[in-house]
Formats: C-alpha cells, sequence, structure tokens
C-alpha cells in the first residue's frame, strides 16, 4: 500500500491557476485566425512541439491531460494525432472538423465529450464565449508527435515556422537553424491525403457523450451507507463502475478509460485503493481528498483542478460546500478498473444489504452463496 506525505500530495494537485498557457506550441501559431490559441500541458510527458511549453506534473500515466483556450472564432488548425484523443468541453461552444480537408463538423457544448479516431485529420474552433475552454486526455506517453495539413505546413515556412523531424518547432525568425528538407516533415503527397481514414458523419456521431445522455447511476457498493450513493456515467472503456447495469458508450481501445463521477451536496465515496494511477478534473463544485490508510492526508480541490492520484494509495472523495460536485475521472489502461473498498466499508455495505459478486458488481448481500470454494 502506498501512503503519500502531505507535501508530496500537494505537490499532485494542480489548480487551476498553476496552469501555464503556451502560444508558440505548434507550426500553425503564426497563422492569422489561429496566433491567439493557448496551449496547456498539466500532466504527463505532453505531445507540444515547442520547447517552451511548461508541464505542470511530467511524470509518464500512460495518457496526458492538457487543455485548450481560445477567444471566439480562433482556430486550432487539422492535424493528425497517432493515439486516442478526447475533447472534453468545459465551457463554451466548439465546432469540431475532420476528415481530408476539414469537411465534416460537429458542435460540441458544455459537458459534452468527443473521442476522435487516430489517424485522421481533425481541427476545432471557439465558436462560443471568449472564455471557452477545452480539456484533452491524450493516449499514451510517448504519443509520437503530430502530423500537420499540407496546406498549414506550406503556410507556416511562409512565417519561417518547421518541424523537424524529432517533431521540434523550428522558428527561423529567432535564428534557430533550419534544417534541411531531409531533416523536417515535409507536406503529406495528395495521395496520400486522399488516403486516410475516412469516418461518416453518423459514425462520429457515436464517439459523442453529450451531457444531456450521460447514464448517471449509482457506483460503488457503498452507495447505501449514509452520506455515500455517489454516482458514475461511463464514457470511454471499462473504468471504476461496480454497476453491473452500466455499458460504456465508447468501447474500443484508447489506453485508458473515461468516467463522469457525480457526488450530491455533502456526500462522499468510502475508501478504496486502486492498482492503476488515476487523474480527477474538477468539472464544478469542490471536493475534499482525504488520504492514506490512516487518512492524515487532505487536499481540497476547486473548479478547473487536477488531481493525480497514485496506485495503491487509500482515498476517500468528499463534496463539499453547498452544492453537489462533479469530476471526470481518467484511469490508465484499458482493462476493467476494480477498486478496492476497505474491510469496514464491505462489513458495512453487507450489514445495509448490499456485496460484490463474484464478477466485482454489486448485488443483494441475500442472494449470494455464505459458502467459499476450496483451492
Amino acid at each position: 500500500m502506498t501512503r503519500l506525505t502531505q507535501s508530496e500530495a500537494e505537490a499532485r494537485h494542480v489548480r487551476r491557476d498553476d496552469y501555464v498557457s503556451c502560444t508558440v506550441a505548434f507550426i500553425d501559431c503564426k497563422k492569422p485566425g489561429s496566433h491567439l490559441k493557448e496551449n496547456y500541458s498539466i500532466i504527463g510527458p505532453g505531445v507540444t512541439s515547442s520547447g517552451e511549453q511548461v508541464i505542470n506534473l511530467p511524470e509518464p500515466h500512460g495518457f496526458n491531460i492538457g487543455a485548450a483556450a481560445m477567444p471566439n472564432g480562433i482556430t486550432n488548425n487539422l492535424h493528425i494525432h497517432f493515439t486516442a484523443e478526447v475533447f472534453i468541453v468545459q465551457k463554451g461552444e466548439w465546432t469540431f472538423r475532420w476528415g481530408s480537408d476539414g469537411e465534416n463538423e460537429i458542435t460540441g457544448r458544455e459537458g459534452d465529450i468527443v473521442s476522435v479516431p487516430t489517424w485522421m485529420f481533425r481541427g476545432f474552433t471557439n465558436a462560443g464565449p471568449d472564455d471557452g475552454w477545452l480539456f484533452t486526455v491524450l493516449g499514451g506517453d510517448n504519443t509520437g508527435g503530430v502530423i500537420f495539413h499540407p496546406e498549414i505546413i506550406r503556410e507556416a515556412a511562409d512565417y519561417g515556422l518547421y518541424i523537424s523531424n524529432d517533431n521540434t518547432l523550428i522558428d527561423a525568425s529567432k535564428g534557430d537553424a533550419v534544417p534541411d528538407e531531409d531533416g523536417r516533415i515535409p507536406p503529406m503527397p495528395e495521395a496520400e491525403l486522399a488516403g486516410l481514414r475516412q469516418v461518416s458523419p453518423e459514425q462520429m456521431a457515436e464517439r459523442v457523450v453529450a451531457a444531456g445522455a450521460r447514464d448517471f447511476r449509482p457506483g460503488f457498493v457503498d452507495a447505501g451507507l449514509p452520506g455515500c450513493g455517489a454516482e458514475l456515467a461511463p464514457v470511454i472503456g471499462f473504468g471504476l463502475t461496480q454497476n453491473r447495469e452500466h455499458v460504456t458508450p465508447i468501447s474500443n481501445p484508447h489506453g485508458f478509460s473515461v468516467e463522469w463521477l457525480r457526488i450530491g451536496k455533502g456526500g462522499r465515496v468510502s475508501p478504496f485503493t486502486l492498482d492503476d494511477k488515476m487523474v480527477l478534473i474538477l468539472r464544478e463544485g469542490r471536493v475534499r481528498l482525504t488520504l492514506n490508510e490512516a487518512a492524515d492526508v487532505t487536499v481540497e480541490l476547486s473548479e478547473r483542478d487536477t488531481y493525480s492520484i497514485p496506485a495503491g494509495v487509500v482515498r476517500s472523495i468528499e463534496a463539499m460546500g453547498d452544492t453537489a460536485a462533479e469530476a471526470l475521472v481518467v484511469v490508465s489502461g484499458d482493462h476493467r478498473k476494480r477498486p478496492e473498498f476497505t474491510d469496514e466499508v464491505i462489513a458495512a455495505a453487507r450489514a445495509a444489504g448490499q456485496a460484490l459478486d463474484a464478477g466485482g458488481y454489486v448485488a443483494k448481500a441475500a442472494l449470494l452463496p455464505s459458502y467459499r470454494r476450496a483451492g
């Protein structure tokens, strides 16, 4: 079992005010209509092409947490990722484009989540208020870099910007040495562009989980205990839920799972451990994390804060203040996650009539066999 000191726990808390924007993260940073975008790398090794990007918690997690903030009308241009890319609309309204020339569009609004397949061009524009905000989850510790659309690469050269073969942004206006053609990423040939993955609007719609479509249900074995009853709504992959009725809307492997967690006013999730790294992104409200078996370390999160909990740490989660709290939970791996509640919680749940069956799902304790098979 892992234990954190108070200082170690606080070092894993990335507050909203700790995020550091980078306006020169990618090759399109000088393109009119894209020059005001802000890129954030919050948790994980990051995906930026710029050495100026600050990463708050660069520790490998098997995924990366980032964010984008842009004024109304500003665009992040068409590019390709090789690992899963997921957008979480924290605030505002966004137009997402995809296809060889960005010919397809969908709209994302507050609370919506969009998962874009790999190996296809995608981009997005802030179509809402100036303070629009997107969180992102990108799969893998090594994401392989980014390929921008041929038009963007050619236009960037007019501003003295290039991308080297090792995914480093070269800015000739700052005196950077420009590699020869063999040392930089060239525009993708037209024949390759035409052969890229095709995803129809109907197929993409299946990869959007709108805020109003979330399937919130009691998520844990402690649901019947006083002050408990936190709800989960799966989005991607096999997450924490112990509710057998839950079905994840997006099931292809991403390298991580994504779920919404909702805790009612004054409610909590009882202490449990997990064998995997887990990140919370607080969407609204405030929560208190109590850590360790001795419950001797606490951290309080506010809206848009992120927090990374190492594997093996006992944690409980409590909503603070006069409102409910809602957070996104991202856990590493494509496997089904198995939260392990303390013996005291399991015993109290059984006394209240609830237990976990052999599959790890909540069931009526009275219906479960009382014997144990030997061997």
